[in-house]
Parts: structure tokens; sequence; C-alpha cells
């Protein structure tokens, strides 16, 4: 059974790698034996994340004029294919209704929709260059619960651009499965990171409260998923929307 849930030997990048769920998967595949390279903003924490995990560090700003190809650039100067692109950079805002505008909106649809497309494009050839029939590579998203069902707080521009990554996943996968690349998405529920603090600083009990069962999201809980969707076990599966989220988008809470 462990072949069915391998990753070892595999090159894998993780945007947004530095903290989070990024440096959860991270963490995951790089103890599973994969080569994995981190691309983050701030050089100091990607450095860091990559000490703690054993991987390879790309300090870069994914939204910055030739940021994708400077990514793409540093993979190529260590690989010769890809086989797991995890797109998990994104950026979540939350302002009343009538202050939701401006360049905070176009900065959170920009990293958080826009560059997971170009960075695919971008890195499509070395994709390709790992891809096969039995062994297809593999693009996962980090999407988002509030992309699934309507948030209780006002991130209007953060869940749309999860509700966009979404179905970008669909549509990438009915296009590249002729290149046998798969493409899948996760959507987290509420796990105890950097960008959730504020909110279960404010209003954790009621969180816990309305997930069904009753507890945040665990490391274990999200790398499991991804780990499955870039092994053999999850080579027949393209264009899902997984979520992790104890139930709250599928038994209400």
């Amino acid at each position: 059974m462990s072949e069915l849930f391998g990753v070892e030997g595999k090159a894998v990048l993780v945007t947004g790698g530095s903290r989070g769920i990024g440096l959860m998967l991270a963490g995951a595949f790089a103890q599973a034996g994969a080569r994995v390279y981190i691309a983050a903003r701030d050089e100091a924490r990607c450095r860091a994340a990559a000490g703690e995990t054993g991987a390879h560090p790309i300090a870069v700003d994914l939204t910055a004029a030739g940021g994708l190809e400077r990514v793409r650039e540093a993979i190529q100067a260590r690989e010769s294919a890809l086989d797991v692109l995890i797109h998990n950079a994104a950026m979540q805002w939350r302002a009343p209704l009538r202050e939701h505008t401006g360049p905070n909106w176009s900065r959170t649809l920009d990293l958080n929709l826009r560059v997971p497309f170009e960075l695919t494009l971008e890195l499509l050839p070395l994709l390709e260059a790992s891809a096969s029939p039995e062994n297809p590579a593999r693009v996962i998203h980090v999407g988002s619960g509030d992309g699934l069902r309507v948030p209780a707080l006002e991130t209007y521009a953060y869940g749309a651009s999860k509700a966009g990554l979404h179905h970008l996943t669909r549509h990438l996968a009915r296009r590249l499965s002729r290149r046998h690349i798969t493409v899948n998405a996760i959507a987290p529920g509420p796990f105890e990171t950097e960008m959730l603090a504020p909110v279960i600083e404010d209003y954790g009990d009621q969180v816990v409260e309305s997930i069904p069962l009753k507890r945040f999201g665990a490391s274990a809980d999200i790398a499991g998923v991804a780990l499955m969707f870039a092994s053999r076990a999850g080579s027949f599966i393209t264009g899902a929307v997984l979520p992790v989220d104890g139930g709250m988008s599928t038994c209400g809470g």
C-alpha cells in the first residue's frame, strides 16, 4: 500500500510555503522524500522555512514583473522536470462593504487567481517533461471553504478569488488532461494559521462551534490530502475540489 501514497524523489514546488498551510505542505512532502522548493516573498522567512523543512528557497514576489520567470529559472537550474506544482500563496483582506474596494481588491485577485494561472503556464514545459499517462504531473490549488459557501466575514475579494480558483481548477483540468497533467483543488476550512489568527482571536469559540467536527484543522489533515493528489492514489483524479473543513461546507454549521 505504501507505493499508493509515495512521492519519494518527486520535484515539488509550493508557493507561499514559508508559513501557514504552505509550510505544512512543504514539510510533509520533504518528510515523504520529495525534493521541495518553496517560493515566498519574504526572503528571511523563506530561508528559515527552507532550513526547517530541508527545502530549497526561492525568495520572490510572485506578483512583481519577472517574478514568475524567476521561479522557472530557479527550478530549471536544478531540475529537468517538475512533478508537482502547489499553488498556495494567497492574501486575505477583511473590510466593510463600502470600504471593500481599491488596490487591495486588485492585489487579492492578482495573487489568488492570476498568479496560479500564469505560473502554471510558465511552468508548463517542466510539468509536461514529467508527465505520462501512467504517472501524470500534478497541479494542486489551495482554494478555500470561503469559495464554496458564503463567508460569514466581510472578505468579498478573497471569497470571490477562491471561488474563481475552484472553477479555474475544473477548466484547466479539462484542457491539461490531454497533456497528462491533473489539476485538483483543496478547499480548507479553519486552520490555525497566521492568516486566520485575527479571526481566531476575535471569534475562536464561535468558529469551532460552527465546525461539525468541532475542532480546527491540523497539518496532517491538509498534508494527507495533498499527498494523495500527488501520489499514485490520485493519478486518476482531476477536476476535483475537495473540502477539508470538518464538514462546514457539506454538513452545515
